[in-house]
């Protein structure tokens, strides 16, 4: 296993790291989790993602007890606040109020002192942006986190911030990002690079797509996360012929490089230095090991562009997001 440094803080962390979205919230039962944990640790990987929001602490919860086992300075450790934790709709956000009790709930479910990355998950376009960044900079402040970072914030959103806090506010962003969703490298990249941030990026695999799993004209295996109705909708873009047709013309791309298809995905995201880390989902330890297996891979030019040539025009490439993620910046 690779380490990158993580922006302008003093963490180095893994190449591949282990997050907890739609797996140990829930989706796979504890015992799995601690397995998968566990062959973290073996594989090198150091650097654990979740969120509040997963499972509605149920993720946070599931790692705070696996984790707090081991010694604290051997894993480092982030969460992300914003989204609805409870019924009540008004249980979300980046106010002051929804950030100083979010940090205190995650810190007891993950049965920790301090976290060492604190995200905002997403933007929050109803909170004055001024009100955000204080009570984010009042947790670093308290020390129950280390550093800051954010999740699919447009440039406009991370750009009002640095104006306002200064380039020492974020140490990480994190986006969507693989080899069907390219968007991040055409604007996010290049102005967080030039303000200290590194990249930490999810769904590298494309929500399971790139590892070949899928076939084009072929209903999705019934355990696999298209076959999931709660999955149709989020993977509605990915699951159509010319996406699965393109990765079908991968085959022969990972095979002259004599990789896996997962190989190569995670090699490919990992090809850009702006990157500090890609964040994989695993349900079994074997797949741990197998995404980890891509730390140190170094793609050719020649492969490079046999993956170019492969995708065609499935590849997104422009700075889209989600009508959320466009929301405004709102000041005092």
């Amino acid at each position: 296993m690779r380490y990158r440094k993580l922006g302008s803080s003093d963490l180095e962390v893994s190449e591949i790291s282990l997050g907890s979205w739609l797996t140990y919230s829930g989706g796979v039962e504890f015992e799995q989790t601690r397995a998968c944990t566990d062959a973290a640790f073996e594989a090198g990987i150091n650097f654990f993602d979740t969120a509040n929001v997963y499972g509605r602490g149920a993720a946070e919860t599931a790692w705070g007890e696996i984790l707090s086992g081991r010694p604290r300075d051997s894993y480092i450790l982030a969460t992300k606040v914003w989204g609805q934790m409870s019924d009540d709709p008004s249980d979300r956000g980046l106010s002051a109020a929804q950030i100083a009790k979010q940090i205190d709930a995650s810190l007891e479910r993950l049965r920790t002192e301090y976290v060492d990355l604190y995200q905002a998950h997403r933007f929050d376009p109803d909170v004055p942006i001024e009100e955000t960044l204080e009570a984010l900079q009042r947790v670093v402040e308290s020390g129950k986190a280390r550093y800051l970072g954010f999740s699919e914030w447009t440039t406009e959103q991370l750009q009002a911030a640095l104006d306002i806090a200064g380039p020492d506010l974020f140490v990480s962003s994190q986006p969507q990002y693989s080899m069907i969703w390219q968007a991040p490298e055409a604007e996010l990249f290049p102005l967080c690079d030039a303000n200290g941030i590194s990249q930490i990026v999810w769904s590298p695999l494309a929500q399971g797509v790139l590892t070949g799993k899928y076939k084009p004209g072929e209903e999705p295996p019934s355990d696999s996360r298209a076959a999931s109705s709660e999955m149709n909708i989020a993977m509605s873009r990915l699951m159509n012929d010319a996406v699965l047709e393109a990765v079908e013309r991968l085959r022969p791309v990972a095979d002259d490089a004599g990789l896996s298809m997962t190989e190569l995905a995670l090699a490919w995201v990992l090809r850009r230095p702006e990157l500090a880390s890609a964040i994989i989902g695993a349900s079994r330890p074997e797949q741990v090991f197998a995404n980890a297996r891509a730390s140190g891979i170094e793609l050719t030019a020649d492969t490079l562009a046999a993956v170019d040539d492969a995708l065609g025009d499935v590849a997104v490439k422009e700075p889209t997001l989600a009508p959320l993620a466009r929301a405004g910046v709102t000041h005092r």
